[in-house]
């Protein structure tokens, strides 16, 4: 994929609804609260959400007071954030590695949410965000967690013996790239690409760019199993098993 190019513009649409309208959904009820409480955002922080898609999070940061610029490479997705978003925010298609409309120093914290997963070029992009964020300041990324979601390298198993339910990993150090279908099951589906690295790429880069790790959290799904015989052990996984890695890098 080229850099001007996104997976995720054909599903700008049903995207954007799903944030929108889903009360349930993980970004609303994990990672907001979660990344609200790192973040701790104060009256004139400036705020650089980095592939922000239809401006979800970029909004409720705003709500802080905090000054907020949302950046995406998909021309659909910053439509649709435009369209629904205060007119405070500012918002700019663009891609992650080349944020030339922000000077050197200019933010005081930058977010990538569940998007470097998508992005090829990483340590491009790292290297813009050391660019923009100003000396002490903040990146913050949330990502599903790459230890234990390996797209087509990893997934769920159940011992009936122990009766535990396990995660099963059959690849972790090699890097891929994978196409996945955006809607499983259907005859036809938009599709989007994954990238999967392992924790010492990411750590090789933030290095390499003069970030280092200030915090880590893993944060796991909020979900609970309906009744049936698997009920717990799905559940005592759920609460074991991290679904999401946060890392706050210092400049």
């Amino acid at each position: 994929m080229r850099h001007n190019e996104t997976s995720w513009g054909g599903v700008a649409e049903w995207y954007g609804s799903y944030l929108e309208t889903t009360e349930d959904s993980y970004q609303r009820q994990v990672i907001l609260p979660n990344l609200l409480r790192i973040l701790a955002l104060k009256e004139g922080d400036r705020l650089l959400d980095i592939a922000c898609g239809q401006g979800f999070f970029s909004r409720e940061f705003a709500k802080t007071g905090a000054k907020v610029v949302g950046a995406d490479i998909s021309s659909e997705l910053i439509g649709q954030a435009r369209a629904i978003s205060p007119k405070d925010i500012t918002y700019h298609v663009s891609p992650a590695h080349k944020l030339s409309f922000a000077a050197a120093g200019s933010t005081d914290a930058a977010t990538i949410i569940l998007a470097i997963q998508n992005i090829e070029n990483i340590s491009e992009v790292f290297a813009e965000c050391a660019r923009i964020v100003k000396p002490g300041g903040r990146l913050v990324l949330v990502m599903v967690h790459p230890a234990f979601r390996v797209p087509k390298r990893s997934d769920w198993g159940f011992d009936e013996d122990k009766h535990v339910q396990y995660r099963r990993v059959d690849g972790y150090l090699s890097g891929s790239k994978e196409m996945l279908t955006v809607h499983p099951g259907r005859a036809q589906s938009e599709v989007t690409i994954s990238y999967h690295r392992s924790l010492q790429d990411f750590s090789k880069a933030f290095s390499k760019h003069g970030f280092m790790i200030s915090k880590l959290e893993e944060w796991i799904s909020h979900k609970v199993s309906g009744k049936g015989p698997r009920q717990k052990a799905e559940n005592i996984a759920r609460k074991e098993i991290p679904l999401f890695l946060m890392l706050e890098l210092r400049k």
